[in-house]
């Protein structure tokens, strides 16, 4: 009985050196990986990591099983406090920066915050429809009856201009233009008379009485030569000259550029027009042929300048609207247009 009993003993030591070895490296294990995360994770080096690394070094080798086991469990303790040490004092690893540097990981979360907010803060889509200016609200309207005016034009008035520019010659054209600007002092005079302008007044009835009579009805234009200066005035700088705005610029059909207020002084202007009230007491001919000689002779008088505009206009229709609208403010401030955000605009 005896002979059984010593193998078994020298067994049970054995079986006891061989389960502290396996527990002492198992030991050695898990120190080294709790000693490698709590590296990774945190810098502070007053941790419990280094309590456990610690207790776990100054574990003695047991000599029995019993020794063992308890170092065993001792072991198996020691990597659950660590464990629950480190999830309490350090916080998780950032998944966007590497787990070495802390440096990194908050330069890493400032990357990511501000991937959310806009990229581009101009990356709004551009605007849809041109934005027109105040002086022009009507623009594409205006467009396609200037392109309406310039057929007709094309067609219709400049060869008219020419034939007419053919057949009369120049002293003829000048005395027959002499006429036209005689009759148009008529109205000048009444609107310098409305614009309380009395010296403007005075000057347009003289020039008015001198060529009628001693410049042969207009056709030599007397006055201009003794220093009666010629005005130009409708019923439209009449409304600008009481304060009535210009408002948008309109092109109209067949007449060409003109404002909502000069639009509306037409009207007056047609019904103080020599020609047209002296229509109504004469032959019913008469009227038409004098109306479209006025209109041939207006247009042979612009053929000069025609080419000129064509060649130093990119654009014809904003360079004769830019035209129109400075000459008609300088005519209703008589040359003085005070500063206003419309100029400021032009510059």
């Amino acid at each position: 009985m005896a002979r059984f009993l010593r193998p078994s003993a020298l067994s049970l030591i054995l079986l006891g050196f061989f389960l502290n070895g396996c527990a002492t490296t198992n030991k050695n294990t898990t120190t080294d990986t709790n000693t490698a995360a709590n590296t990774g994770t945190s810098e502070n080096p007053g941790t419990s990591v280094d309590k456990s690394a610690t207790t776990d070094t100054t574990t003695t080798t047991p000599t029995t099983t019993t020794t063992a086991t308890t170092s065993t469990a001792s072991a198996g303790a020691s990597a659950e406090t660590s464990a629950m040490a480190n999830t309490s004092t350090s916080a998780p690893p950032d998944p966007v920066a590497p787990a070495s540097n802390s440096g990194t990981i908050n330069n890493g979360k400032e990357e990511r915050e501000s991937l959310n907010g806009p990229v581009f803060k101009n990356a709004a889509p551009p605007a849809t429809y041109p934005a027109y200016s105040k002086r022009d609200p009507w623009e594409p309207m205006n467009r396609s009856v200037f392109e309406f005016n310039e057929s007709v034009d094309d067609y219709v008035f400049r060869p008219i201009a020419k034939g007419y520019k053919w057949v009369m010659p120049d002293p003829l054209q000048a005395a027959v233009g002499n006429v036209f600007s005689n009759l148009n002092d008529i109205p000048v005079t009444i609107n310098n008379l409305l614009q309380l302008k009395f010296s403007n007044a005075l000057t347009s009835s003289t020039r008015l009485l001198l060529n009628s009579t001693f410049g042969l009805a207009g056709i030599v234009d007397l006055a201009s030569d003794i220093g009666f200066e010629k005005h130009d005035e409708d019923f439209g700088q009449t409304l600008g000259h009481y304060g009535v705005a210009s408002g948008p610029y309109v092109v109209l059909p067949f007449l060409g550029p003109s404002s909502t207020r000069d639009a509306g002084g037409r009207v007056l202007d047609v019904a103080t027009d020599p020609v047209f009230v002296g229509s109504f007491f004469v032959a019913p001919f008469i009227g038409p042929i004098v109306g479209s000689s006025r209109a041939a002779d207006t247009r042979a008088g612009l053929l000069k300048s025609e080419k000129t505009l064509d060649e130093a206009a990119l654009d014809k229709y904003e360079f004769i609207r830019d035209a129109y609208l400075q000459r008609r403010r300088n005519l209703v401030y008589d040359g003085n247009p005070p500063k206003s955000e419309e100029d400021e605009d032009i510059d």
